[in-house]
């Protein structure tokens, strides 16, 4: 049975809720800001500012602010871009590395908090539905940017072999 709209209503402001809270806390919280660039940083080699702000929904000034402080605490690299004397490349240090697996310490004690009340089964549901959430969510997607098969009328197939350059009446 397919949920009804209200279920579904629900579940949206529940998510918007839940995500709005969790944008909220990455940006007025330091910690929480620093922890999602430096993810972000980690899953690249390196990457220029334009495309971290991107990533990140904000704009390129607070990126350059935030990856200025990363840099002064030596847990960012910044380098010129060879590929655009214009740009520069942020990429990772050691100590970065390290900083980032702090932060994620940081963050996952505090949502243990969150859910110190549950049960084990719980987190393991919610954790599945989360996932199947995100699945469904990106079938759809994929699906969206498909190109839908493409109808033909009775007798196309014919007339598109005699529009064919030199296609005479007698090929059909």
């Amino acid at each position: 049975m397919t949920p009804g709209r209200d279920d579904v209503q629900s579940m949206v402001a529940a998510l918007f809720t839940l995500t709005g809270a969790l944008e909220r806390a990455r940006r007025e919280r330091k910690a929480a800001g620093a922890l999602s660039l430096l993810q972000v940083i980690a899953s690249h080699d390196a990457i220029r500012p334009s495309d971290l702000a991107d990533l990140q929904l904000v704009h390129p000034s607070q990126i350059s602010r935030q990856v200025r402080e990363l840099e002064d605490a030596g847990h960012v690299e910044v380098t010129g871009d060879p590929a655009d004397g214009r740009s520069w490349l942020v990429a990772l240090t050691p100590a970065g590395q390290h900083e980032m697996h702090r932060l994620q310490q940081v963050g996952l004690d505090r949502f243990a908090l969150f859910v110190a009340d549950w049960e084990p089964d719980e987190v393991r549901a919610l954790t599945a539905l989360l996932e199947k959430l995100r699945s469904s969510m990106a079938a759809v997607a994929e699906a969206e940017r498909s190109p839908a098969p493409r109808r033909t009328r009775p007798g196309q197939a014919r007339r598109d072999r005699l529009a064919r350059p030199g296609a005479t009446a007698r090929e059909s």
